[in-house]
């Protein structure tokens, strides 16, 4: 596995950047994003300019802008000695498109903290590939819809370099025994189209943290299906399972209604065929709780205590 650091913390008052690498904040998301910055407002905020400025009329309707100025901005803020950190503000899908655009060695140069989840699993892999280790995490459009406690657990990751500790998460275990190693929580989907690429999610020796939306079970099984095959999973520890939103399928192809735990069953069908202890009920993902947790960090999942305690802090 690659060795990555944690980043040095950050001050409130510092500044964090705000910016777009993948999909729009639409028309009738302005005011979650407001509410978003509302809830880090104890930092000074730079938005990219991709935020407030018009988007081409002949871009694909699923990315925030041109390929090359995503790219800058993020770049732009990842050079910026001022901006101590950056938070996506959506996610979506582009990412992928523009990591052959960034430049590691500014990140290695400053070293800050990057949060994100979804399609950004793709960035926190460029940036741990880089050394540095990012935070999984809510971005600001879902940020103010969630409890108030989810958006101070994320500032106290940010600014307090203390281990994060047992985590008070009702978990389902399937499987027993005591599993050691990196934290990494990722997108399921983006877990598996990384592999092949120049940042594939390191998870040899590590606990696999997984999340989901709009999925259907046969897809699952698809991308767990494809890490095993091409032995990305083969010594990953266990895995941990956050949330898996809206992953039914509403015509399945018996032609009769799957199970309300199909996710669930396709998962870990999968899983027991491939020999990895694994444990449901992460508060991670795209639901109403989305609890940032530190990639890469050093982590215990205690499956007979049905418990995760992580011994790293998110920063430095």
């Amino acid at each position: 596995m690659t060795h990555a650091a944690a980043p040095p913390r950050i001050a409130l008052g510092q500044s964090i950047g705000i910016c777009a690498p993948a999909g729009p904040v639409k028309t009738a998301s302005q005011a979650q994003l407001q509410r978003g910055l509302d809830r880090l407002s104890a930092f000074k905020l730079q938005l990219a300019p991709t935020l407030t400025s018009p988007r081409p009329v002949d871009l694909a309707s699923y990315l925030a802008a041109p390929d090359d100025q995503r790219a800058g901005e993020l770049m732009a803020m990842i050079r910026d000695p001022d901006v101590r950190a950056i938070v996506l503000a959506r996610g979506g899908y582009g990412i992928a498109r523009i990591l052959d655009r960034l430049d590691a060695s500014d990140l290695q140069r400053d070293p800050k903290p990057i949060v994100g989840f979804s399609d950004a699993t793709a960035l926190l892999a460029w940036a741990h590939a880089a050394g540095v280790r990012g935070i999984h995490g809510p971005m600001v459009v879902q940020l103010g819809n969630l409890p108030a406690s989810d958006a101070a657990r994320l500032i106290a990751m940010l600014t307090d370099p203390a281990p994060l500790g047992h985590q008070p998460w009702a978990l389902d275990a399937r499987g027993t025994g005591t599993h050691r190693g990196a934290l990494i929580p990722a997108n399921l989907t983006m877990a598996s189209m990384l592999v092949g690429t120049r940042w594939p999610l390191p998870l040899a020796g590590a606990i696999a943290l997984f999340e989901e939306i709009g999925e259907k079970p046969y897809e699952l099984d698809r991308y767990l299906t494809q890490l095993a095959a091409t032995g990305a999973l083969r010594d990953t520890r266990a895995v941990l399972l956050g949330d898996l939103t809206r992953c039914i399928d509403p015509n399945p192809p018996t032609g009769e209604p799957d199970p309300d735990d199909a996710a669930q069953r396709t998962i870990s069908e999968r899983l027991d065929a491939f020999g990895k202890p694994h444990a449901f009920g992460a508060p991670v993902g795209h639901g109403d709780r989305n609890e940032a947790v530190p990639f890469g960090a050093a982590c215990e999942l205690d499956l007979d205590a049905r418990r995760l305690t992580i011994l790293d802090g998110a920063v430095a």
